[in-house]
Parts: C-alpha cells; sequence; structure tokens
C-alpha cells in the first residue's frame, strides 16, 4: 500500500513539527556538478558535500557556480559539521567560498582532506577552519544524528558512502561510485558492509545517477592502463597524455606507463602539479625516484623517452594541452610524429573546445588519439551503470529512495531501476534544487522548498552578479554600447558641447559617420525641444534621448545597442 502524501509544488514551507526528519537538495539534483545535501532533525543540520561547476557560455564573465545557502546561513547555529564523500571539485569546490561566509567542521578521509587543505590554505582559510580525519570505521556524533561510513570505488582514492542514524531511522548517502571488482589501488568496496547495513533496514537511500542510461558495468579501471601501456610503446617521439587531474587511479597509470616504457615524466598545468604533489605527499601515488622532471628539462632528452602529463582533456581555453595545440607553452612545443592522448571523454557542452583542440594538434602534425573511452580504451567512467545502479539498490533495500547527481533524465531512469528491483512505485522523489522530503514516523512527502539555486562566484566577488548584471552582460555582447556625451550651460541650459557619440562593438565610427551624425542631430533635437518646455530633470532627459535614439538605430541598423547618455553641467 503506498501510503505516501506528496504535498504540491512551490512555495517556501517547512512545517513547525521539530520530530521528523528533513532531506535537502541544495545542488546536485537536475544538474551535473554542484552537489550539496542536507539532512535535519529538530535543531540539527548535518551537510553533505560542497561542490561547484564551471559555467557555460551564457554566463559570461562567471567564474565558477556554487550552491546557495540562503537556508544554511538562517539555520547557521543548527549547522553540526560538514562531510566529505570524496575529493572531486564538484563535491569539495565549493568549500572555501561556503567558509568564508561562516566556519563550521569539515569531516573528509586523508587524501580528500589534503586536497581540501590545498584549497583552503590558497584562501587563507586553513587556521581558522576545523578539520577531522574520518574513515570507514569511524562513528561521528552530530548533535541528534550519528554517522558511520563504508568503502566504495570511484575515479579517486578513498570514497567514504554515509549512514546517517536518526530519531526516524537510517539514511545512506552513497557518494560516488562503481563496483570495481579488481580496483588499481586493491581498496575494494566494502560490499559486505554494504548488505548489512541493508539488512538493518534503511528508511531513505541516496543514490548517484550519472550513468542511468548506460546499460550493463562500468569496466574496470584496470583496463584503461593496458591500453596506454601499449600506446606508450608503440610512440616513437614524445608522448603527451591529458586527463582530469583529480583522477589518481589514471595518474598512477600513467606513472606505470612512462617508468615500463623507461620514460622521464613532466607535469603541465598548475591543478595536475597540485594534486600529484598532494597525492604522492600522502602516499597515494607511487612515483620512481627521478622520473618527475621539470618542463625546462624536456628538450634535454630524446624525446622517445619524454612523456608528459597534461590538463586540459576538455578543451579549457587557457588549460596546458590548448595552449600547446596553440603553440604558446613555455619551452615546450608538439612536433610532429609526437603522440598526443586524451584520457577522457568530453563532457557534454565541451565537445566543441575539445573538437578544436583535436583540430590543432593535428595542424601540428601530431597523433592524436581521441573520442570515447569505448572506443579508444583510454577512458573509464568513474560512476556506476545500470547493473551497479541495482546491486546498490538491491543491497540497501531502502523502503524510499531520492537519486540524486544527475539531470532529470538520469534521475528519472534510476527510479525505474529502482522501481524493478523492489522500491515500491510512488516511493521515489525526483527532487528540483531547493525541495525538501520530510520523514515522520515513517511516512515521507515532499514538503515544499526552501531557499536554494546558483550563486555566482566573479572575481572576489561571492553571489554580487545577479541576473541583471548577466543580462547587461548578454546585452553588451550582442550589440555593444553607445555613449551619448553632452556638456550642457548650468544657467541657460543649452548645449555647449556634443553630443559626443562613444561606440563600442556596436559600429565602427570611422565607416559610420553619416549614421552618427544624424544620431547626433537627432539627440540635439531632443535636448533643445526638452528645455523650450522647461523640462530640466536629467532622468527625464536620458530617458528622452535612450527612447527616440534607440528607436532611430534599430529603424536604421537592426541592432538595439545598450545606451548610456552622459549628461554634464559646467
Amino acid at each position: 500500500m503506498n501510503n505516501t502524501v506528496i504535498l504540491p509544488r512551490g512555495g517556501f514551507f517547512l512545517s513547525n513539527d521539530t520530530n521528523k526528519l528533513s532531506i535537502f537538495a541544495l545542488g546536485g539534483v537536475n544538474e551535473i556538478g554542484k552537489n550539496m545535501y542536507a539532512i535535519q532533525y529538530a535543531d540539527d543540520i548535518v551537510i553533505i558535500d560542497c561542490g561547484s561547476k564551471f559555467p557555460d557560455e551564457t554566463l559570461l564573465g562567471i567564474d565558477l557556480i556554487i550552491p546557495d545557502i540562503t537556508y544554511l546561513l538562517e539555520n547557521r547555529d543548527k549547522v553540526r559539521g560538514i562531510l566529505i564523500t570524496h575529493g572531486h571539485e564538484d563535491h569539495i569546490g565549493g568549500l572555501p567560498y561556503i567558509l568564508r561566509q561562516f566556519p563550521m567542521p569539515i569531516y573528509a578521509t586523508r587524501l580528500t582532506l589534503g586536497l581540501i587543505e590545498g584549497k583552503l590554505k590558497e584562501a587563507k582559510l586553513l587556521g581558522g577552519t576545523e578539520r577531522i580525519l574520518i574513515h570507514s570505521e569511524s562513528e561521528v556524533q552530530l548533535g541528534s544524528i550519528k554517522a558511520t561510513f563504508f568503502k566504495t570505488n570511484h575515479s579517486i582514492p578513498d570514497c567514504l558512502g554515509i549512514v546517517f542514524h536518526t530519531p526516524e531511522g537510517v539514511v545512506v548517502h552513497t557518494g560516488d561510485f562503481k563496483f570495481d571488482l579488481t580496483p588499481v589501488n586493491e581498496q575494494y568496496a566494502d560490499l559486505h558492509k554494504m548488505a548489512e547495513i541493508g539488512k538493518a533496514g534503511v528508511l531513505a537511500l541516496l543514490s548517484e545517477s550519472t550513468n542511468a542510461e548506460r546499460p550493463g558495468f562500468t569496466p574496470s579501471e584496470r583496463v584503461v592502463g593496458e591500453y596506454i601501456v601499449e600506446e606508450f610503446h608503440k610512440a616513437r617521439q614524445k608522448v603527451f597524455i591529458s586527463t582530469f587531474a583529480s583522477n589518481v587511479h589514471r595518474l598512477q597509470q600513467i606513472i606505470d606507463a612512462a617508468h615500463v616504457t623507461n620514460r622521464k615524466l613532466a607535469l603541465l598545468g598548475r591543478s595536475m602539479v597540485n594534486v600529484v604533489t598532494i597525492a604522492s605527499e600522502l602516499g597515494y601515488l607511487n612515483i620512481p625516484e627521478g622520473m618527475i622532471i621539470e618542463p625546462a628539462e624536456v628538450n634535454r632528452f630524446d624525446s622517445s623517452r619524454v612523456a608528459l602529463l597534461c590538463t586540459g582533456s576538455q578543451g579549457e581555453p587557457m588549460a596546458a594541452l590548448s595552449r600547446l595545440a596553440r603553440g604558446n607553452f613555455r619551452h615546450i612545443e608538439i612536433h610532429p610524429g609526437d603522440t598526443v592522448i586524451f584520457s577522457a571523454t568530453p563532457i557534454p557542452g565541451n565537445e566543441r573546445n575539445v573538437a578544436q583542440t583535436v583540430d590543432d594538434l593535428y595542424r601540428l602534425g601530431a597523433k592524436v588519439i581521441y573520442g570515447s573511452g569505448s572506443v579508444t580504451g583510454m577512458h573509464v567512467s568513474g560512476h556506476a551503470s545500470q547493473e551497479e545502479l541495482k546491486l546498490m539498490l538491491s543491497l540497501m533495500k531502502p523502503q524510499y529512495f531520492i537519486p540524486i547527481h544527475g539531470e532529470f533524465r538520469m534521475l528519472h531512469q534510476h527510479r525505474l531501476l529502482a522501481e524493478a528491483v523492489g522500491v515500491e512505485p510512488g516511493h521515489t522523489f525526483i527532487l528540483n534544487i531547493g525541495e525538501v522530503v520530510e520523514i515522520r514516523k515513517g511516512i515521507a512527502r515532499q514538503a515544499g522548498k526552501v531557499p536554494a539555486g546558483n550563486t555566482h562566484v566573479d572575481g572576489l566577488g561571492i553571489g554580487d552578479v545577479g541576473n541583471i548584471v548577466l543580462r547587461d552582460r548578454k546585452h553588451l555582447s550582442q550589440d555593444g554600447i553607445l555613449i551619448v556625451v553632452t556638456i550642457l550651460s548650468k544657467s541657460e541650459g543649452k548645449i555647449v558641447s556634443g553630443p559626443d557619440m562613444i561606440s563600442r562593438g556596436f559600429v565602427y565610427i570611422r565607416e559610420s559617420e553619416g549614421l552618427l551624425d544624424e544620431a547626433n542631430r537627432l539627440v540635439t533635437d531632443v535636448i533643445n525641444k526638452l528645455q523650450t518646455e522647461n523640462i530640466n530633470q536629467w532622468s527625464t532627459i536620458k530617458s528622452h534621448v535612450k527612447e527616440v535614439l534607440g528607436r532611430f538605430l534599430y529603424e536604421k541598423t537592426g541592432r538595439r545597442p545598450m545606451i548610456l547618455p552622459v549628461i554634464m553641467e559646467i
């Protein structure tokens, strides 16, 4: 029997009953990236992850997108800490910005904490942030909520799933995972512990959905290493290989391939250097002594004895591989016959940038290995495919299910998988960002929303660039700006100088003198007419100038530049 009650969507509502369990999606649903979730019981709130994501081309000038934490700021006295499942950017990238607004304890595993500390040190927040080391056997009491953990596999070491023990029941958050039965680092997922958790009873499961559309099992990361070694053997000159800097397992296999083929290895790209340094210092990368060389030393070695590990697998314009492809990387050049390997599949939205980089590499005469990992063998996903998602559901046997970390079609497909393995229809909640599931006396319902969404980071500003500023930037990028400067006599109100037209991104002045002369006469007529009518308010004059000039320019050019009247008195 389906006892679920689903409330109408919309509105900001949370019931006043404190003896309930609330699960919040503050990021990571109906999107890829920017993961953040929260669990609340009574006056205790626990946060899971704090990620970031990169903007698309519509968000002009924005550097990063992080979760909106308005609800957490309003309830900061209830926040007991933040638990981090693993060290990828979409799970830790927002921490420096969030902690700047209010500090809280961070709980994370050894490698994850190392990566976080690097970010906090750069942001000058390290000394003021409490950091607690955890592992799969840890128990953390956070007010009325106790957290325990279990090992999972992913594309980075030290990943954990989290079990929340609340007065209402057990909630499990899987983190990002796959079931790799032959992991590179021999850290196996703890299937026995997962089965025990499920056997004891799981009230609600939050499980990632990235590959919910992909049938079968995700191949083992170990398979990629074999293909990398093969290409390193085939290469007669330098090998450039690009992958995600945070994919520590992949980095180890590239290091192993360089060692087997007797190549020195240079690191290109700031994030690559940072991750390799931290992971090797903590013992997560085994690098033979003397293998790593500086980029400036590459040309001292025979090209057949050098490999270069680069950032830029997604075609990022300023990443190392993109700069190499354009021929503007200091000390190093790609020569005809060099091999370039993309050890990653383009994230949706990055295909164009990757294609441009590949074109540039071919123009340099390189041998380029790129495309789908299933074709090249150079990449496997770190996320569970359908059979693994069903295995997780079968192990946990949840009463209620909340698919997370995916776009809507992925969440929908995951719901179908859940129902196929026994989750009762109607017991799955597909949430939008900000929506809440409340559970009281074993019955779950969707209970309105809390303030949530995107916070834009632009330079040093956090959240100070809103829709109006973005609209203006888009307007400027499409039609440019026309500044109209007029100097009036303070005593008589007559035009002393101007109007002078300054065009940026609208028309080239030297080629449009007739158009601008006509616009000049039109503005002069408007101002003189207003003066004869004794209308002297600057705001009114500017409004009339913008209206008349905007209509004239659209009739003549079909464009609507941003018009900025500037009036001065002398």
